[in-house]
């Protein structure tokens, strides 16, 4: 696979913005910030990257016309408009989890097809440049079986080991991140403590974090950190618990509000700062946007939790209907918030069926959903397992689900599925350190969201839900340019 190169990405930071600031500094705007910057389209040439259904598109390159001087927009014509000067929040990065299911399956491929693979995710040029990285913390559903890093009941973690993951996990990690260039923000979440921690004594269906082991699971946090960073990984941050009002079949823990809230303050976040690893950015709630906002209240309510808390993670399962979205939500959490820092941390498409791999509405729900998260001040945002094989698995509770590319492990092909591209539309084109552009468009037919990255280019990402083509104007301040997007498309306009 290959694709051309929309330009070659510049590392040097921007708009007095420093490289560290994307690590250790809060990357949200609640209002939109008047930069003192020299853009202007007028005459500038237009790259254009197209994906669309019924169609051999496929991030598939073309010249647009170029800007000329923008006359007023007539009542019924479609337009999207971008304001240069308004900007938001600064872009964490974009990406996917390696999961041991990734791991397991990447492991049955033979050499040709890991490189494939390793290029297609985290190669600028020839993939989509993932930037972002999330891994669990000892099993969750798609691993093969349960397991934690200690023997049953060794609640002063002396047992603690990560040999587990040395197998696969850990090598494919390392080579997505030679790959990456040497660099991805990467963050690690638990799907459940130890069983004996727990007051059903089980790793599955729930239960509750059992109060005489909250710093010992606040240890094996820090354990896992320091042990993965042994390994020359280094990790960026950690999310508390998984889905923590979901009692799943596979392995999951309750945690209220409050619990959470005070596992943080009491626990978590003194033991980190007390291994010297203060720096680690602590994510909360990392479950859906449905009750993202009483979870804020809560948690961010409280000064001294609060303090050691980066941001928010989410999901977006909340309508398993296929219906709008409370994207809203991520918004109001931004508004109320505004010192706080929103993560899209998990989102895949459930009930696999290899008949649908290339099912249009899968890949529609990702650019729905990124270009509503991103418009809400989302800063970075993860997909699930980047890879699973021909069942959707391997998940040890026959949870299977679809991946952007998929692997026939018995014939060793790769399968790419469209919400690959989709997902690309986005990560090939929006760099960290970039900022957020205000955008709106004038008929709901569209969607659109737009971003200036360090090297000065904007990327305008404009979607199109419908069974026709669509002649839309382009106005970037004063500027305007004509384009058309086929029906049921997604495009990512460079210039």
């Amino acid at each position: 696979m290959k694709f051309t190169p929309v330009y070659i990405f510049s590392f040097l930071c921007f708009l007095s913005i420093s490289c560290d600031d994307t690590v250790k500094s809060s990357t949200s705007s609640d209002t939109a910030e008047e930069e003192a910057i020299d853009f202007s389209a007028k005459g500038k040439p237009i790259t254009i990257y197209t994906t669309a259904n019924s169609t051999a598109l496929r991030l598939a390159v073309s010249e647009g016309p170029v800007f000329s001087d923008a006359e007023q927009p007539l009542e019924k014509e479609v337009s999207v408009f971008v304001e240069p000067k308004k900007m938001f929040q600064t872009i964490l990065g974009i990406g996917g989890a390696i999961t041991d299911a990734s791991a397991e399956t990447f492991a049955k491929l033979d050499a040709t097809k890991q490189e494939e693979l390793l290029d297609a995710y985290y190669s600028k040029d020839k993939g989509l440049g993932y930037t972002l990285l999330r891994t669990n913390i000892h099993s969750c559903d798609f691993s093969s079986g349960s397991y934690t890093y200690i023997q049953e009941g060794d609640s002063a973690l002396t047992s603690f080991s990560i040999a587990h993951d040395q197998e696969f996990r850990i090598p494919m990690i390392k080579k997505a991140l030679s790959r990456a260039g040497g660099s991805l923000v990467t963050y690690v979440s638990p799907w459940s403590p130890p069983a004996f921690m727990k007051s059903n004594k089980n790793m599955l269906q729930g239960g509750t974090l059992l109060p005489e082991y909250y710093q010992s699971w606040a240890n094996y946090f820090v354990k896992f950190i320091q042990a993965y960073e042994e390994e020359n990984i280094p990790i960026w941050g950690l999310t508390v618990q998984n889905e923590p009002m979901a009692k799943q079949t596979w392995e999951s823990c309750i945690f209220s509000s409050e619990a959470e809230r005070d596992f943080v303050k009491n626990y978590l976040g003194p033991a980190l700062e007390k291994s010297g690893l203060a720096e680690k950015n602590i994510v909360v709630w990392d479950h859906n946007r449905d009750l993202m906002d009483q979870r804020a209240n809560v948690i961010f309510g409280d000064p001294e939790a609060s303090k050691y808390i980066w941001g928010m993670g989410f999901h977006w399962y909340e309508d398993w209907s296929g219906g709008d979205q409370l994207y809203e939500n991520v918004g109001k959490v931004q508004e109320s918030y505004p010192s706080k820092n929103l993560l899209f941390t998990e989102g895949c498409n459930d009930r696999f069926d290899a008949a649908k791999y290339q099912f249009w509405p899968n890949a529609e729900r990702y650019g729905k959903s990124m270009i509503n998260d991103f418009n809400n001040g989302t800063v970075g945002w993860t997909d699930w397992n980047i890879l699973l094989d021909e069942n959707g698995g391997p998940n040890h509770v026959g949870n299977f689900c679809f991946a952007p590319i998929h692997a026939d492990t018995r014939t060793g092909e790769l399968i790419y599925t469209p919400s690959y591209y989709y997902i690309g539309h986005f990560s090939k084109f929006v760099r960290p350190q970039a900022k957020r552009v205000a955008t709106a468009v004038s008929r709901s037919t569209l969607l659109s969201a737009s971003f200036l990255n360090p090297d000065g280019k904007m990327a305008t990402v404009v979607m199109n839900q419908t069974d026709s083509s669509i002649s839309y104007n382009l106005y970037v301040g004063d500027q305007r340019t004509r384009i058309e997007i086929p029906a049921h498309a997604i495009q990512t306009v460079v210039y």
